[in-house]
């Protein structure tokens, strides 16, 4: 009970250093966010470094395929002390494929294939590049392809964003359904 106990206060002593003064950064943009703004990104090797945040299945459709959502784990302890994202969180969505075939623990099991695609969001507190149309609502937003994923194809948050993240404008544009590690 003491070691959950002090695991507790390890949590919520590194959310306040984290987004108690304010002042403080994650890494977000000085790993995926250049000077003026604009996006960098790495493919597959652009999650090292963070952690496994939660998963989803679209079975059919433009977006059919495994979600899989990476953030820092410093985001998660400031999000689960305070129920927001400090400046710099990186929320990266990877997209997989899917293919289905039959195993002994089940029929038309489905299994992710390669990367088709990725969503990059940056928290952006403190509103660097308010006047960027990828820079809205307190988040930078990007879109890479998997065969560019230097290129961020991603022209507008209300052109390419908007619309399938106005479910989630209460919670700061996030589904937090799918993230039980952000449970307090």
């Amino acid at each position: 009970m003491q070691k959950n106990g002090m695991g507790l206060v390890a949590v919520a002593a590194t959310a306040a250093l984290l987004v108690g003064a304010g002042n403080e950064t994650l890494d977000g943009f000085e790993r995926f966010v250049r000077p003026d703004g604009s996006f960098t990104f790495s493919g597959e090797t652009a999650r090292d470094g963070l952690v496994h945040l939660g998963s989803w299945f679209v079975p059919e459709g433009e977006a059919a395929g495994f979600h899989h959502v990476y953030t820092q784990p410093e985001a998660i302890a400031a999000f689960r002390a305070t129920g927001r994202f400090p400046d710099g969180a990186v929320l990266l969505k990877e997209l997989r494929g899917h293919a289905r075939a039959d195993y002994t623990t089940g029929q038309r099991i489905a299994s992710a294939t390669a990367p088709t695609q990725w969503f990059l969001m940056v928290k952006d507190a403190r509103g660097r590049h308010a006047g960027s149309p990828l820079w809205q609502e307190g988040w930078g937003w990007a879109l890479f392809k998997a065969d560019a994923p230097g290129k961020n194809v991603a022209t507008s948050f209300a052109a390419d964003c908007q619309g399938c993240h106005l479910p989630a404008r209460a919670t700061d544009w996030v589904y937090l359904d799918g993230y039980p590690r952000l449970a307090r």
